[in-house]
């Protein structure tokens, strides 16, 4: 029940229905697509740079150009990133990415 109350008493499908319902515009969605799993990868290129100092850099880069590739999207929907209205949304970003490749958004 708790862990319900901190997804702000909404199902993980009510979520990703909210962030599909601000992500409509076909540039949107394309920039979506390519720009979360970049920061996905982004942050696993900054975790192995623990090991290999050098590989931060990287993951910089890979940082950057996934950000860039939301905000591209972003100026072509219209809207401002759901999560400037809540944080939480930048975990809902991924549970999106990841229905829109299974075929269910």
């Amino acid at each position: 029940m708790m862990c319900y109350a901190m997804l702000g008493n909404r199902t993980n499908e009510q979520w990703v229905a909210q962030y599909a319902s601000s992500h409509q515009h076909p540039v949107n969605r394309t920039c979506h697509t390519l720009g979360i799993p970049t920061i996905l990868l982004a942050i696993a290129v900054f975790v192995a740079s623990i090991f290999v100092h050098k590989l931060w850099i990287y993951g910089l880069g890979l940082f950057v150009i996934g950000w860039v590739f939301q905000l591209i999207g972003h100026a072509f929907e219209g809207k401002p990133p759901e999560f400037f209205h809540d944080w939480r949304f930048l975990f809902v970003g991924v549970r999106w990415w990841w229905a829109k490749i299974q075929g269910k958004v």
